[in-house]
């Protein structure tokens, strides 16, 4: 992929991110700050789908925007064939466990579990 295809998913994940997580703060600011922090307000989010939701975008948004980051970061350190491979595939890697492991999170709470 090209690196100005790379960078417009940046760009575009900052964007959303900001707009959901903006929305996700006044989300919060419908209750008192303490009210929204005791475990029951907190698990009723996870069983509201349309927050739940919203809470995965964040998460695949962020995931996605910081990882490719730190991967921008890592190759203006250093350059190479194999080093830039190994580093698009580890961010990609990053990604996915991070994102899987936030998803289960946000399922276990939504079921109950």
């Amino acid at each position: 992929m090209q690196e100005s295809v790379i960078m417009k998913i940046h760009y575009g994940t900052a964007l959303g991110a900001v707009v959901l997580v903006a929305i996700h703060i006044l989300f919060r600011m419908t209750q008192n700050f303490s009210e929204s922090l005791q475990y029951e307000s907190v698990i009723a989010n996870y069983h509201f789908l349309p927050y739940a939701i919203m809470l995965e975008l964040i998460l695949i948004l962020l995931s996605v925007h910081g990882f490719n980051g730190l991967r921008v970061i890592l190759i203006e350190l250093k350059q190479g064939v194999g080093y830039e491979k190994a580093v698009n595939y580890g961010c990609i890697a990053g990604i996915a466990v991070l994102v899987a492991y936030g998803s289960r999170t946000i399922l276990m709470a939504g079921f109950g579990m």
